[in-house]
């Protein structure tokens, strides 16, 4: 008998989930009629995955029939708590009902009742009938009807990723049965529900009850044997809440639900129906998605037909470009330094010219209009685009436009280096993305079909074009034109000539270098078997964690899904008493260094200039920080000199030349000090005081002879930069190692001291609920979709983040401005722009130059953005990088 597999879905559930996994781009998913579209879309995208995963014979969507069930009736204020349902997500519901209908699926829902228990009958009858059953849900309270013939999938991130709860699993994870999850949720009752429990119970404490008494009745049984009299008072006072709470959380699996396992059988959509549907969402991407006898159709179509005129050195003469144009230059590969050309567009006005062969490009009229300031031009990254021509010998100029950075600006989240992608978060659909014309992986598959490829490229181009006038209106709109005129656009440029300079780094260094590294971890190696007795793979977690806890005997500090945990905060826990975990932290510390930074950065030394050329990730980050990869030359470790020697390698190109480096002192928390307006901070920047021993004083009411010990500056610049980040009192207890009590009680010093503080991080917080994002002093904004959870740790982090986000990313602004005015002001000298790591710029220069740049560098820094107290810049220089510091 073939195997019967059912699907059972939580409509409710997944709706809400997938409509604020894509709230965010909410204004940009509605159809032609205004109807908002991001739940369906976010739903649909959650059933193509399950379907694609389970194979289902059959499947139930259930759906909640209204507020009033026999829950409400137990207790009245049951899910009281909860905002109404947004508008926007209420009015999608009836076009789910129909999505699912054209997809085949049954829906379901039943008065009096709510979704949970239409599946929890559904998937027992199931049981019973010899099913294997799939849940899928965004609620965890649906795990109790896991069993060894159902699993329950909790949608985690969005609605793509999943979570799939067995019996062991949740046992693993949530330290009891699945049927004892509704024990515990008797005891500890539920704020998303809005049903009590008992009182000073929570998670852990419910759990360890549990755990010994096996249920709330249990409990109750042995109510003699508690020994904790506040654990005891509050169980006897809050019986019937605790009885209450259990029968609450109970998923109904008796319910009068009048389908039968048969209704449900899945025999695939109605395709005329769904195609009328995704014509209707204008869901173009699931149109493209569609089977068509048995067969997937190409990329193409769906999509309106494009004209393009390929270009050959024949007839390269018949290109006449008179106004803008868009360009788009395609490279097989994601190094953009390295990757091989494959083809490229230009044109306006449904114009395009097309081809395989950028050497084209190096001719006239082509080149020529590219170098041409005067004339202006949209692309999609013109830092990519501005390398890629550098490696033809063209210099492009007059850029205008710049869908990704105009994009990302907008919504820091809009940050994809696939064009598609970036277009269809803006509405438009007429362009493929990448993966579904060249399949995935990092090493692109051109198609060899010219059609294919060239519409593809032609559609980029005239995305690019299409997109200019919407994405500048609403940079005005948000007053970010400044900062994209004035700050990013230049940036790319600033950037991209810093990429092409490169580095030079000394191979012979290096491996010197790694020489003796290998030395020292054959030691540390040998010393470590030693203290085991044995020889065993170091590297290996299940081997050391059997050594270190079951050998050894040490202490088990934490234990994972996969056993024990031997991760650097419990090495550090046990280094104390243990030698073998000390050496074992030194090991893997230079192992890493050895492998990723001797070995890493040996293998990226460019053969032909000996140097190493990064690339900087402009639109990574939600603050505007930059990130460089291959290699990363912003996380060589400077904590350890072992990490510190490999800046020994980074040399200037020429002999008797200098690395000269400056870098801000405290700009995040002299932005706060701007941002906060606080007289306290601002007093001791302007004095040019040590700002942490200066709060140190403060926090500790020191006296003016009375000395700041280091270990108290340490513990004051924990507590500075913990409070901008919104760090609380068990935060910092764990960050400094001090009691909890002392920890609250130097952060409310800390805002007694610092007033204006406390004031700049409520303000922060009220205006991200209020509007929704944060801004930095140049308009970049950070929007924060989790302001308003309800799920207290997401809504927690959302504020801490609207703390920080203006501080972080205002510091970013300012370093930005720095470099687009520092490569003005150094045109006329030797010296070249090297490299930003987060702070501090690099540059080189003759020797001769140095004094000049003392000067200079700082300058142009310290006045990058006018602040309330002054910036405050340090510079040094030296034959290599290790020397600057």
């Amino acid at each position: 008998m073939a195997e019967k597999r059912l699907l059972l879905i939580d409509g409710n559930s997944v709706a809400f989930k997938a409509f604020f996994a894509l709230y965010n781009s909410l204004s940009r998913f509605t159809n032609g009629e205004g109807l908002h579209t991001n739940a369906i879309y976010g739903f649909n995208t959650m059933l193509e995955t399950m379907l694609d995963n389970v194979n289902p014979t059959h499947v139930l969507v259930a759906f909640d029939a209204g507020k009033v069930t026999f829950r409400t009736k137990m207790y009245d204020n049951y899910k009281g708590g909860r905002a109404k349902t947004a508008p926007e997500l209420s009015e999608q519901f009836p076009y789910l009902r129909d999505l699912l209908t054209a997809r085949g699926i049954k829906t379901y829902e039943l008065p009096d009742y709510e979704a949970d228990d239409i599946i929890g009958t559904t998937a027992k009858r199931a049981e019973k009938a010899g099913f294997t059953t799939t849940i899928v849900t965004g609620d965890r309270d649906l795990t109790q009807l896991a069993d060894e013939r159902t699993t329950v999938a909790i949608s985690k991130k969005g609605v793509s990723e999943i979570e799939r709860y067995t019996p062991a699993y949740v046992k693993e994870k949530l330290g009891v049965t699945p049927e004892q999850i509704i024990d515990i949720k008797g005891l500890r009752g539920d704020t998303s529900d809005n049903y009590p429990g008992v009182t000073g119970v929570g998670p852990k404490r419910a759990v360890d009850l549990i755990d010994k008494y096996g249920s709330v009745e249990g409990v109750y049984d042995h109510i003699d044997e508690i020994t904790a009299k506040k654990l005891k008072e509050h169980l006897v006072e809050d019986h019937a809440n605790a009885v209450l709470s259990k029968k609450l959380a109970t998923i109904n699996r008796d319910a009068p639900v009048d389908l039968t396992l048969d209704d449900l059988v899945y025999n695939g959509p109605d395709m005329d129906a769904l195609v009328a549907f995704y014509q209707q969402m204008d869901f173009r991407k699931f149109l493209q998605g569609l089977s068509v006898d048995g067969e997937t159709p190409s990329a193409l179509p769906g999509l309106a037909d494009i004209a393009y005129t390929e270009l050959t050195a024949d007839n390269l003469n018949s290109v006449q470009l008179d106004g803008e144009c868009a360009f788009y230059l395609e490279m097989d590969g994601d190094n953009y330094h390295l990757a091989e050309f494959a083809g490229f567009v230009i044109g306006a006005q449904d114009h395009w010219w097309v081809s395989r062969d950028v050497r084209l490009l190096q001719q006239e009229p082509l080149k020529g209009y590219l170098e041409d300031a005067q004339r202006p031009k949209q692309v999609f990254d013109a830092k990519r685009t501005y390398v890629g021509l550098n490696r033809l010998n063209i210099t492009l100029t007059g850029v205008d436009g710049d869908l990704l950075l105009a994009s990302y600006l907008l919504n820091t989240y809009d940050n994809s280096n696939d064009l598609g992608r970036v277009a269809a978060e803006h509405g438009y659909d007429q362009v493929e993305t990448d993966e579904d014309v060249y399949g995935r992986g990092a090493k692109r598959a051109i198609p060899d079909d010219d059609p294919v490829f060239f519409s593809h490229l032609a559609r980029k181009a005239r995305a690019i074009e299409h997109l200019k006038a919407q994405l500048f209106k609403d940079l005005e709109t948000n007053d970010q034109v400044k900062l994209y005129r004035e700050i990013e656009l230049p940036m790319a440029f600033v950037l991209a000539r810093m990429e092409i300079a490169g580095i030079t780094v000394d191979a012979g260094e290096l491996e010197a270098m790694g020489s003796k590294f290998s030395e020292q971890l054959a030691e540390i190696e040998q010393t470590i078997y030693n203290e085991a007795g044995e020889e065993f793979n170091i590297g290996s977690p299940k081997q050391l964690g059997h050594i270190l806890f079951e050998k050894m005997g040490l202490p088990v500090i934490k234990k994972t899904k996969t056993g024990y945990s031997t991760a650097v905060g419990v090495l550090e826990k046990l280094a104390a008493d243990a030698p073998i975990a000390e050496n074992i932290l030194k090991y893997r510390k230079i192992a890493k260094i050895q492998s990723t930074y001797v070995e890493g950065l040996l293998k990226v030394i460019h053969p032909d200039d000996h140097k190493v050329h990064t690339r900087y990730l402009q639109t990574l980050t939600q603050t505007g920080r930059l990130s460089s990869v291959d290699p990363n030359l912003q996380n060589i470790p400077v904590r350890s000199e072992e990490g510190k020697a490999i800046r020994k390698a980074f040399i200037p190109r020429h002999p008797g030349w200098q690395i000269f480096s400056s870098d801000y002192s405290q700009i995040e928390l002299r932005v706060l000090a701007h941002m906060s307006h606080d007289a306290n901070m601002q007093e001791a920047f302007r004095e040019g005081q040590d700002i942490h021993a200066a709060t140190a004083r403060r926090i500790f009411k020191l006296g003016p002879d009375e000395e700041v010990t280091p270990n108290i500056r340490r513990q004051a610049k924990a507590v500075n930069f913990g409070i901008v980040y919104g760090i609380s009192d068990f935060g910092l207890s764990q960050n400094i190692g001090i009691p909890r009590k002392q920890a609250k009680q130097f952060i409310d010093t800390y805002f007694e001291e610092y007033p204006g503080v406390k004031a700049y991080t409520e303000r922060m917080v009220q205006l991200a609920h209020e509007q929704g994002y944060v801004e930095t002093i140049a308009h970049r904004r950070r929007y924060l979709p989790d302001i308003n959870s309800r799920n207290f740790n997401q809504r927690s982090f959302a504020e801490r983040t609207a703390m920080n986000t203006p501080i972080q990313g205002s510091a970013a602004d300012i370093i930005k401005i720095a470099m687009i005015r520092m490569e003005d002001a150094i045109k006329d000298l030797q010296a070249t722009m090297l490299l930003q790591v987060h702070d501090e710029l690099i540059f080189e220069a003759p020797a001769e130059e140095m004094a000049t740049l003392e000067k200079l560098v700082p300058k142009i820094m310290d006045s990058a953005v006018p602040l309330e107290i002054p910036l405050k810049v340090d510079s040094h220089y030296g034959p290599t990088w290790y020397d600057v510091k």
